[in-house]
């Protein structure tokens, strides 16, 4: 599968040189985890992260399930077969939202925004016609057309003599109270790079699969520290959470179960807090499994 583009830093002399010129697109730059994917002609949808490809769903990691569950659950495979002759050409990139130190409203924000696509030109292309990453105002189009949400521009059509990165204001973000933890630059020949608020971490906007779990906000705050099962089921377990799950899977027509609640309950943290899992992260899925099913089995029985 296509690799993510590279997105450098576009401060001091590290711009990439065909970038500031002619009309940009300047869109937010989202903290999380990149994702991308493509369809098999079978229809299967094929999902990674940048480093691997998910071979079953029990191997995508926890943070990741919302996302993932999104694109499955939305993308409009005939759309696509529509559009394109070969549909395994096409690889879709984007962001699985997650706190990597900025912390969203995450009822409003998207589990998983679009940022790239990519439509091959077949095997038999030679390497310089591969083929090419679309336009940001094309992508955006494409990934409307398919079901799923783009990532929101900030500014559109900018004259690139008008655009001083140095002295460039971070704006406010669409998705939280604050500053946004950057922005990118695109242009229509596919050039781009990133300009990022300080405190925000240096790879954000990269796809780092777990990021650095210390990692101050955007605002300059830093996250309490929460270790054992015990301890994350009693500061993030809490009713709101659950109340919110269980709305989520009323409204998606799945039964509400104990272990249903305790999973998208988990997914949730996961998703939503600076806890971190998996090996030597210091949060082990299964323990607090045990835990929050004991809480979600006394919410239920309550209501």
């Amino acid at each position: 599968m296509r690799s993510f583009p590279p997105l450098p830093d576009v401060r001091g002399s590290r711009a990439p040189d065909d970038l500031l010129d002619g009309h940009l697109w300047l869109l937010e730059l989202i903290d999380g985890t990149g994702l991308r994917f493509r369809m098999d002609d079978s229809g299967l949808l094929r999902i990674g992260d940048p480093e691997t490809t998910y071979a079953d769903p029990e191997a995508v990691p926890v943070a990741l399930r919302p996302a993932v569950r999104q694109i499955r659950e939305r993308f409009d495979r005939e759309a696509l077969r529509d559009a394109v002759d070969d549909s395994e050409g096409v690889v879709f990139f984007g962001v699985a939202t997650g706190h990597r130190g900025t912390d969203y409203d995450w009822d409003r924000l998207p589990t998983f925004l679009g940022t790239d696509v990519w439509i091959g030109n077949g095997e038999s292309a030679p390497p310089e016609r591969a083929g090419a990453f679309r336009p940001p105002d094309a992508a955006a189009a494409i990934f409307e057309g398919v079901g799923l949400d783009p990532v929101n521009a900030v500014e559109r059509e900018v004259n690139a003599r008008d655009f001083d990165p140095e002295r460039y204001a971070i704006p406010e973000s669409a998705w939280r109270e604050g500053r946004a933890a950057g922005v990118v630059v695109r242009n229509k020949r596919g050039g781009r790079g990133k300009l990022l608020a300080e405190g925000a971490a240096p790879d954000a906007g990269e796809g780092d699969q777990d990021g650095d779990p210390d990692a101050p906000t955007v605002d300059g705050s830093d996250a309490p520290t929460v270790d054992g099962p015990d301890a994350i089921a009693a500061a993030y377990a809490t009713d709101d959470r659950f109340e919110r799950v269980v709305d989520d899977l009323k409204r998606r027509g799945e039964r509400v179960t104990v272990d249903a609640v305790a999973d998208r309950a988990i997914e949730s943290i996961a998703r939503e807090t600076p806890v971190r899992f998996g090996a030597g992260a210091g949060a082990d899925p299964d323990r607090l499994r045990a835990v929050v099913i004991q809480r979600a089995r006394v919410v239920l029985d309550e209501r």
